[in-house]
This record gives structure tokens, C-alpha cells and sequence, in this order.
């Protein structure tokens, strides 16, 4: 029996909330009456309600984002429903905007706007010793960061063992992009760094070694991201054969020589750096606030990739106010051609709050309104292509960014990528029907298929070189394409490429740096 239940809805088990340990960790003298209890976005319903009202909670507080709303207005109602003696608040980025439009906070008893590590505390506080507060909505303090507890004493030893650990270095955004909720923030706001470097030290004699930075802008202040990275490099040096995984989100035309310095010390499989590039296009840039160096962030994206071993994810945004489906095609072309480890191909959303929605009469923005908000249609490009976008997203993850097609996917692409991604993506719909749980077996049917039909290579050497693929990304199943006898009726990665295979790959190959880093 607990009096104070924080939870959340993770999008699967390998994630940990951050949000509900700082709330835990500055709870003061509730803090021992309070537990957290996480569930994936897979749990049923039945089985959510049922484990929270085992912990016979007097309150119970739910950390809401735009990935798990639906779920958790669900639980919300059916917890009003059985206990609704039970206090329901609400908390998280998804319900700090636009409160009074939301049927989920109309089921709630109270949301708390914003920031919650001071804001819940006293609301729990109220609400359980009195007076008890008149007001639904409480929007949050925000109290300088030295005075707040750090939430990491929060991990259990099982989160530290077989979970990411998320931490923060900083909290907000000195930046202004307008599809991001961190537009509103003032400025960045600095964690003390000595009590923080601790707290990782502690977190890493635990066991802890896959670290998931949350801040916005890693690299923004230069001395305190070194410090970072040298504490890292140090317990490497140490302990060189128990690496830790490093995840990082980089402004991309921030790279000075001093951080140049101890990222490329890093060896192969322990950074990863998520980078927004969003749009190369210089006028949309403007529209949305971002402000954006595009030589010097292409620049600093070929030396990560050359001369570190760091592993690259960088965005890319479909959808923007001003930029149409060339402008779009010309920027991915050009990240392609700078060979990032993976592009997320993007689709905008209207986050709630995100300035974005300035934009929607002039330019005809129209959005989904159930999450995750995704743009439906622009002045510039119409529903039926936005459709055609988000279905080569798709087909994007599945043979580019999943890795298991390197070799084919030169010739898939040819020598334009983003036309030959559309003309794969058609090819593709139309021979599945559909692009979401395809089984790999049918998949590298289908590339066979448009390999030969669409683009003229002989059944051998696509059978060839999709059965090397199949088999570098560790699978087993039989191809019904692979005759037996050509490669034992398996994917088998010894035969030498045919003449025709070697001459296509090499013509069609996108550039490329060396791939060193790819795991």
C-alpha cells in the first residue's frame, strides 16, 4: 500500500521515465510514501488499472506525452470509473498546453503545467494534509536547479542492468525552432556540474553503462561538455573491455577543435549523436526561427563521419511551412550524400504549444487531430503526396535505416536518392498493399521483385546480393527467390559478386565516407 503512485506508459521496457524520478526525488518527506510504477505502450488496460489499485493509492500521478495519451486517457477513465476516489493528477509536455481542449484533463483532478519537481510535491502535499486546492490547473515553478534533489538515487539496480538511464546535464533551449516545444524556453539552463559528474560516478559503480543525455543542446557549452566526455573517456581508460553506450543531441554547426578532441578518442560502438539538420532550405529556416550554419554544420557532419567513430541519427523535417516536395527531395539528397549512419525521415507535427501554429492560415497547414499531430496536407504539397511521404518514411526505416540492406540499396536508390526512394516506395505499396509488419522474408521478395522488373537486374545478381544482406543482418530463413543450389537454397555471405553486381554497385553507390563505426 502506497499513498502516492507515479507512472507513465513507456514506449518499451528498455526506456526509464526520467520525469517521474525527479518528481520521486523531490517529493521531501513524502517521497517514502510514494512508488513508481511503469507500464509499456503494450500493457492492457485491465491489467494497468488493476496494478495501480493493488498499490491502494490515495493519489496517483501520470506523466503524459504525445506517444501515450490515448492509452493513459483510457486508464484515467476506467480508474475514475471503478476508484474515483482516487486523486488523479497530471503532469508532462502533452498536457502543459492547450489544458482546457483535452478530454483527458477534464477527467483528471488536477494538471500541473510545466515543470512539476516543486509543483506536484506541494500539490501532494495539499491534497493529502490540506487545504486542499480549489484550482484544476497549477502551472509549474521553475526553482533554480542547484535547489532541486537529483532524481538518479530513483534507478533501481534491475533499471541500471537492462535499461537506458537517462540523465540531463541541463534542462531548456537557447534556440527558438518552432515545430519544438523547447522554443519556449528562455534560454539553457546548466545543472551544477560537479554534483552532477558525481551522481554519474555513483550511477556507473552501480553498473550503469548505457547513458541517455536528454539535453537539447549537449554541445552548447563547450567546457562543461569536455568535462562530460573526459569523465567517460577515464572510466574507458580504466576498464577498456566494459564500454559504456553514450547518446548525445548535438547542435550541428557547434563543433569546435576542444570537443573535436575527446569525441574522436572514443572508440567504434560507444557514441551515438542525434542531430537536426530539419531542412537545408535557408527560407524555411527563417520562417521557423532556426538559425543554421548549412556549410558549416555539412562540415562538421564529414568529420564525425570520417574522423570519429561516433554513430550519427540525424533528422530531417517533411512538411515545413514554405518548403514543397523538391526542395525537400534536394534537402535529403544532400544529407544523403554526407552518409550519416541513419536519416529519420520526419513528418512535422503540431506539438502542442510549439509556435508552429503560426503558421497554419498562411500556409494551409492541416494536421491530424489525433496524435501524433501529423501535418495532412500544405500549400505546397497536397494530402495525396504528403500520404506518398510518409509511406517512403517508412520504406526509409525499413531498408535503409534498418541497416540489413546495405549493399542492395545503392541500386534501389541509384544515383538520386530521393526519386529513387519514391519510385522504390510505389513499387513497394503497390506489391504489398501495405508497409507496416512486414515479415523479412516478404520484404526482400519484393526488393527481388522490383529489382528485376523495375530496374533491370537479372534475376542472379539480385538474388545474389539480397541473400548477402539477408544473411549479414543475421537472418535464417529461406529466400524463395535463392534457387537451391545457388547458395545452398540459404543467404550465405561468401560468394563472390557477380561481374554485373560489382559494376552496378559501383555505379549506383551513394558516396560515402568510411563506415568504420557501423555495427
Amino acid at each position: 500500500m502506497t499513498t502516492i503512485v507515479l507512472t507513465t506508459l513507456n514506449a518499451r521496457y528498455s526506456h526509464a521515465c526520467l520525469g517521474l524520478r525527479c518528481l520521486r526525488a523531490n517529493l521531501g518527506a513524502l517521497r517514502d510514501d510514494s512508488t513508481i510504477v511503469e507500464f509499456t505502450l503494450r500493457a492492457p488496460l485491465q491489467t494497468i488499472v488493476e496494478e495501480l489499485l493493488a498499490q491502494a493509492p490515495r493519489v496517483v500521478g501520470f506523466g503524459v506525452y504525445i506517444w501515450n495519451v490515448t492509452q493513459i486517457e483510457a486508464v484515467v477513465r476506467r480508474l475514475k470509473e471503478v476508484a474515483p476516489h482516487i486523486v488523479v493528477v497530471l503532469g508532462g509536455p502533452e498536457v502543459s498546453h492547450e489544458v482546457e481542449q483535452q478530454p483527458i484533463c477534464r477527467l483528471a483532478d488536477y494538471v500541473v503545467t510545466g515543470w512539476g519537481d516543486v509543483t506536484f510535491a506541494r500539490l501532494a502535499q495539499q491534497i493529502l494534509h490540506g487545504p486542499r486546492p480549489l484550482m484544476k490547473v497549477h502551472a509549474g515553478e521553475q526553482p533554480p536547479l542547484e535547489s532541486l534533489a537529483l532524481p538518479y538515487a530513483e534507478y533501481s539496480d534491475a533499471d541500471l542492468a537492462h535499461r537506458h538511464v537517462y540523465v540531463e546535464a541541463s534542462r531548456g533551449c537557447p534556440f527558438k525552432c518552432e515545430f519544438c516545444l523547447s522554443a519556449l524556453d528562455k534560454t539553457a539552463w546548466p545543472f551544477p556540474l560537479e554534483p552532477f559528474l558525481q551522481s554519474l560516478d555513483v550511477l556507473w559503480q552501480r553498473g550503469a553503462r548505457r547513458f541517455k543525455f536528454v539535453d537539447r543542446t549537449f554541445n552548447l557549452k563547450v567546457d562543461a561538455s569536455v568535462r562530460i566526455l573526459e569523465f567517460f573517456l577515464a572510466k574507458l581508460g580504466a576498464r577498456p573491455d566494459d564500454p559504456p553506450f553514450l547518446h548525445f543531441e548535438l547542435i550541428p554547426d557547434h563543433l569546435p577543435e576542444r570537443l573535436k578532441e575527446p569525441i574522436a578518442a572514443f572508440p567504434p560502438g560507444t557514441l551515438q549523436f542525434e542531430i537536426g539538420i530539419q531542412t537545408f532550405n535557408v527560407e524555411v529556416q527563417r520562417l521557423i526561427s532556426r538559425r543554421q550554419d548549412n556549410a558549416t554544420a555539412e562540415a562538421n557532419l564529414r568529420w564525425l563521419r570520417t574522423q570519429s567513430h561516433a554513430h550519427l541519427h540525424v533528422d530531417l523535417i517533411a512538411g515545413l511551412p514554405g518548403e514543397d516536395v523538391e526542395s525537400f527531395g534536394a534537402g535529403f539528397d544532400r544529407l544523403v550524400a554526407l552518409a550519416p549512419h541513419e536519416i529519420q525521415f520526419g513528418i512535422l507535427k503540431r506539438l502542442r504549444g510549439a509556435p508552429i501554429a503560426r503558421h497554419t492560415e498562411a500556409f494551409k497547414l492541416q494536421f491530424n487531430p489525433a496524435p501524433p499531430y501529423n501535418v495532412l496536407a500544405t500549400d505546397r504539397i497536397d494530402a495525396a503526396s504528403m500520404q506518398r511521404l510518409t509511406r517512403a518514411a517508412r520504406v526509409w526505416d525499413l531498408v535503409a535505416n534498418s541497416g540489413r540492406f546495405a549493399q542492395t540499396l545503392p541500386l534501389l536508390l541509384g544515383t538520386r536518392p530521393f526519386a529513387g526512394l519514391l519510385a522504390l516506395t510505389d513499387a513497394l505499396h503497390h506489391r504489398l498493399g501495405r508497409l507496416h509488419a512486414v515479415a523479412l522474408e516478404d520484404l526482400a521478395a519484393a526488393l527481388h521483385a522490383d529489382l528485376v522488373e523495375r530496374l533491370g537486374v537479372t534475376v542472379q545478381v539480385a538474388a545474389q546480393l539480397l541473400a548477402e544482406d539477408y544473411a549479414r543482418a543475421g537472418a535464417h530463413g529461406r529466400l524463395a527467390f535463392v534457387a537451391p543450389g545457388n547458395a545452398g537454397g540459404r543467404a550465405r555471405t561468401t560468394m563472390a559478386l557477380p561481374r554485373q553486381a560489382r559494376h552496378l554497385a559501383g555505379a549506383a553507390a551513394l558516396p560515402a565516407a568510411p563506415r568504420s563505426s557501423e555495427r
